[in-house]
């Protein structure tokens, strides 16, 4: 799993950097399928449920499963979520960010640190004992302290041999209900975050999700693993997190 994640972690860095004004969301999904298969892995997305790019590329009010193409630009101003799995040594890893291209206005810089936030917020329950909606509480109770709403139609969940394995792992909900976590589980957090209401649609591509009343959306998630102490967060490099 540690190296399946810092795989992923290395694909997500390279994608992030390609984030500039003209970049197609093509190119962006072409140096993750670079960057994995140059290392000997595989790219976790590629064909899953039928998909077809190596990254999700989503941008503004799209929350999820943006599917890249050489004809969508990304623009000054626009912020930009990338969501990478990589697969290799017979495990996955799993994770994304949201990345502000250019100058974005100061309600988009609040949504991107709001949302990476309330993971970190969220990982404090990731502990041996706890149960998994008291992971899910702390991110609900931080994101709607500050004014954002969480998307409740698509939550984490168990990564590992498989790209989705048990427990999902919501992004709202009360503490002490779910299974409790035991060490050695690996789980991909990642809440996703709304300006406007929670509610979301699914576009004619059958992939594609968007914010509802067309509001911004921001994603972030990272895969940890339940120690004996404070969780590890798999999907990093070198010990940096994006």
């Amino acid at each position: 799993m540690r190296v399946a994640c810092r795989l992923t972690a290395i694909a997500r860095k390279a994608a992030a950097d390609a984030v500039r004004p003209g970049v197609t969301t093509g190119e962006i999904d072409r140096i993750v399928r670079k960057t994995i298969e140059e290392a000997g892995g595989k790219p976790s997305f590629l064909g899953y449920a039928g998909f077809p790019g190596s990254a999700c590329v989503s941008i503004n009010d799209e929350v999820i499963h943006g599917i890249p193409s050489d004809t969508r630009v990304v623009n000054e101003g626009d912020i930009v979520k990338v969501d990478v799995g990589a697969y290799i040594g017979g495990f996955h890893g799993d994770c994304a960010c949201t990345v502000p291209c250019g100058a974005v206005s100061d309600e988009a810089k609040r949504l991107i640190e709001v949302t990476r936030q309330s993971f970190y917020e969220g990982i404090k329950f990731a502990r041996e004992g706890f149960r998994v909606s008291d992971i899910s509480a702390a991110v609900q109770a931080y994101v709607e302290k500050n004014g954002f709403s969480v998307v409740r139609a698509y939550v984490g969940h168990g990564v590992g041999e498989n790209l989705h394995e048990s427990p999902e792992v919501p992004n709202f909900g009360r503490p002490g209900h779910g299974i409790r976590l035991q060490r050695g589980m690996t789980l991909a957090v990642e809440p996703m975050v709304n300006v406007g209401v929670y509610d979301i649609k699914v576009l004619p591509d059958g992939w594609t999700v968007k914010t509802r009343d067309g509001k911004l959306s921001a994603h972030y998630e990272n895969t940890i693993a339940i120690t004996d102490g404070e969780p590890e967060i798999l999907t990093n490099i070198d010990g940096e997190v994006l």
